[in-house]
């Protein structure tokens, strides 16, 4: 049976090569065979290309809103009349029949089959005298095919880690221990940290804006240690990656990748900054997903961040805050967790009351009102009090623009400050500084380094980002439990974790079926 790629329009990400002009007059523009296609650097680049694609259908509802949801962070919000699955997310309640999670565990395998497809036939390319080129297609290629295990196996757990493309007797793999997910991971974030070049591509204007660097590849890294030694208690990540390398690697990359932090955390959030925004590819983006309003309306596409809407307020523009769906609503516990004269809090939240913004949360009909939303990725208004993208011909669901900030410079400091802290608590206090004192613009705020207070820098700084679900699940079970119970007094406020998930999110009822028996449920999700 061939094998056929797909491809896709022209990407926001990257700017497609040109094929040949015999190509494109003897085959197929839609459906090309992998066993011919595969000739020129050219056609690696398509095929590098289809897999950075998937990063864009991520945001649609994936593991930032959901987590976030079931973190202390937020709430399920919404409409008083929606469907109940984001309040099962915040309550850790089930329904099988819904599917849950199907777009997660699809999208990951997708991005996992077209990185393995390129990796399998990128020896197959004429590439000259341009080794170097395809030791970056590669590296590109396996830094993503990480991502994506990653971005699996922090939500279920146990997942099926593939190296290759699977064959028909292959259908039914089951689900492996999370030592081999995690080797696969880490050497292939290695392999991308040490092959790929210096570059920085946070540069105004600069076309590779989104693509892997060395420095993403080196963070990344970073996180799955902390992530994989924490949730499973292990010295090292699966025996590849030890902590004295994980940290000399967090280390290069804050003193060598040529990322910064912007001057005030506001300018970094189109909706708290407007005119002073930083633009998307300042100096603190060591790597994003990249979108854009070029869609106009056309849901075929995934070139519109599909995230915004959901998070923006209910029922109607309010100010110069563009409507959306309401999902998500704010916990007040955090909200209330930041200091006095921390610019975070203004720049993080939209404060309804506080900003005179006359919410009518019943007439909006948006449930679990807390009285804040998110600023952060909220869509914007123009002076017209018109949703920007919908002044561009766009639509306000789909063709929302702003990118999806997966690594921060701050969240290298603060995980550098996390792996320095006992063989080097100078320097992990230097880096802890330095993120602190940009919060307040001053140095009198400062606090003496420890993992609690870089944890809880952590939920302050990188507040809505979704990374405080995983960061809770890594500490313990006890330690989530303790954050996410909620108690307010208001029945529709009541949060109870579920230790018995071990963090973990339900399967895809339609992956377990289609397995036949190979895949079996999460514990605590029967």
């Amino acid at each position: 049976m061939k094998t056929y790629i797909k491809l896709f329009a022209l990407s926001s990400l990257l700017t497609l090569g040109a094929c040949s002009q015999d190509f494109l007059e003897n085959e197929p523009y839609t459906d090309k065979v992998t066993e011919n296609f595969y000739k020129t650097p050219s056609d690696a680049f398509e095929g590098l290309v289809a897999i950075y694609d998937v990063l864009q259908r991520e945001a649609y509802g994936g593991p930032l809103l959901i987590s976030e949801q079931a973190s202390d962070d937020c709430f399920g919000g919404y409409g008083i009349a929606d469907a109940q699955t984001d309040i099962e997310w915040d309550r850790f309640l089930y329904v099988s029949d819904k599917d849950m999670n199907k777009d997660v565990w699809a999208n990951a395998y997708l991005g996992i089959y077209r990185a393995n497809i390129l990796l399998e036939n990128i020896g197959k390319v004429n590439w000259g005298s341009d080794t170097a080129l395809k030791t970056r297609y590669e590296a590109e290629a396996r830094f993503l095919r990480a991502h994506f295990h990653f971005t699996a196996a922090k939500m279920f757990g146990d997942i099926i880690p593939l190296d290759h493309t699977v064959t028909t007797s292959e259908f039914e793999l089951p689900r492996q221990a999370p030592e081999v997910t995690y080797a696969l991971i880490a050497k292939d974030l290695k392999f991308a940290a040490d092959n790929l070049g210096p570059e920085n591509y946070s540069q105004a204007g600069n076309a590779n804006y989104g693509r892997i660097t060395k420095w993403a590849a080196e963070a990344y890294l970073a996180r799955t240690f902390l992530f994989y030694t924490g949730t499973y208690g292990k010295a090292d990540l699966a025996g590849v990656v030890s902590k004295a390398e994980a940290t000399a690697y967090i280390n290069d990359a804050v003193n060598n990748s040529g990322h910064g932090l912007v001057a005030d955390f506001a300018n970094l959030w189109l909706a708290a900054s407007f005119e002073n925004f930083a633009g998307e590819d300042n100096t603190e983006m060591v790597w994003a997903v990249r979108f854009n309003g070029s869609g106009k309306g056309n849901w075929d596409l995934h070139e519109g961040n599909r995230f915004q809407v959901n998070i923006a307020p209910r029922g109607g523009s309010i100010g110069k805050y563009a409507t959306g769906w309401g999902g998500a609503t704010v916990n007040p516990k955090l909200v209330d967790s930041y200091e006095a004269g921390d610019t975070r809090k203004a720049a993080s939240f939209i404060d309804y009351a506080g900003e005179n913004l006359n919410f009518d949360a019943q007439a909006r009909e948006q449930r679990q009102y807390t009285g804040y939303s998110w600023k952060k990725y909220c869509p914007i208004t123009n002076a017209a009090g018109t949703a920007v993208v919908e002044a561009n011909g766009g639509n306000f669901q789909i063709d929302n623009y702003q990118d999806y900030a997966i690594i921060r410079f701050s969240d290298v400091l603060l995980m550098a400050a996390e792996l320095n802290l006992q063989s080097n608590p100078a320097l992990a206090q230097a880096d802890y500084d330095r993120v602190r004192d940009r919060a307040f613009k001053n140095t009198t705020h400062r606090k003496t380094v420890s993992l609690e207070n870089i944890m809880k820098e952590r939920q302050l700084e990188l507040a809505l980002e979704g990374l405080r679900y995983f960061d809770l699940i890594r500490q313990g079970m006890t330690v989530a439990k303790a954050a996410i119970d909620n108690n307010t007094g208001d029945s529709q406020f009541n949060v109870t974790f579920r230790t018995e998930t071990q963090g973990w999110f339900p399967l895809p009822q339609s992956q377990i079926i289609l397995s036949n028996g190979t895949i079996t449920q999460n514990p605590g999700w029967n």
